[in-house]
């Protein structure tokens, strides 16, 4: 047998990680410790293994998010009124087998964008499409795209990811078209698949600040309704830092 030519097969099919060890065990000549089965399941695992990292590297990467936020490294103990328990059962990512959405409301500094990206970040951990967007900036994208004709290109980006992450929701002004941009992804995603909403504006003044009645109406009633809600208390968590 030609091991050479065994390792560029190998590569030439785009299993590289499975030519690498393999090759690394020719080398250290270590092949004969293992069974036929054993060594079989050992490079198919290697394999295997790498190419899920990869791909969770590049879910993390296309997601865009603004921290490193991990669902190990919440803190619980900030006097925040977050509960713990039910929190937890949120990392399951239930919601999103369910295609519910999150609304998470607070004063600035409380950690609501922290908490909706480590949510993030645990869903493309399970392989999960997420985009996470500053709710401003995705706006201002999509009012961009309405002039230059690419709107429904960029609106399907946008609708085609498992989860949306709209942070700091609320803080620019609704005009027309923020409000059918709004209505649009709404709409197109409502049992669809999920949202995670941040905000410093409580639930109840989102009536009036999407205004125009009919377009509140139908956005309030398809993503409030369909939510798990999390209201935060208490002083910034960025004054424990100085």
């Amino acid at each position: 047998m030609d091991n050479n030519q065994t390792i560029e097969k190998l590569k030439a099919m785009r299993l590289s990680d499975m030519a690498s060890l393999h090759n690394r065990h020719m080398k250290d000549n270590t092949i004969t410790s293992f069974t036929i089965d054993e060594y079989i399941a050992l490079l198919t695992d290697h394999e295997y293994e790498n190419r899920q990292n990869r791909k969770v590297e590049r879910l993390i990467k296309q997601a865009n998010f603004r921290q490193n936020a991990s669902i190990a490294d919440i803190n619980y103990t900030h006097n925040r009124d977050l509960d713990r328990n039910a929190f937890n059962r949120l990392t399951t990512l239930d919601f999103i087998l369910k295609k519910q959405n999150i609304i998470l409301t607070g004063a600035s500094g409380v950690g609501k964008s922290y908490l909706a990206q480590a949510l993030g970040h645990q869903a493309c951990l399970m392989e999960h499409k997420v985009l996470y967007f500053n709710t401003a900036n995705l706006f201002n994208l999509l009012k961009s795209s309405k002039i230059d004709g690419t709107y429904q290109r960029e609106i399907k980006k946008v609708l085609k990811c498992d989860l949306l992450i709209l942070d700091d929701f609320g803080l620019q002004p609704f005009d027309n078209l923020i409000r059918e941009a709004l209505f649009d992804i709404v709409d197109q995603r409502y049992n669809q698949a999920s949202i995670i909403l941040s905000s410093q504006i409580p639930v109840a003044a989102w009536y009036p600040l999407i205004g125009e009645n009919t377009i509140a109406d139908a956005v309030l009633d398809r993503i409030v309704n369909s939510s798990h809600r999390i209201d935060l208390n208490g002083e910034s968590m960025r004054k424990t830092n100085f």
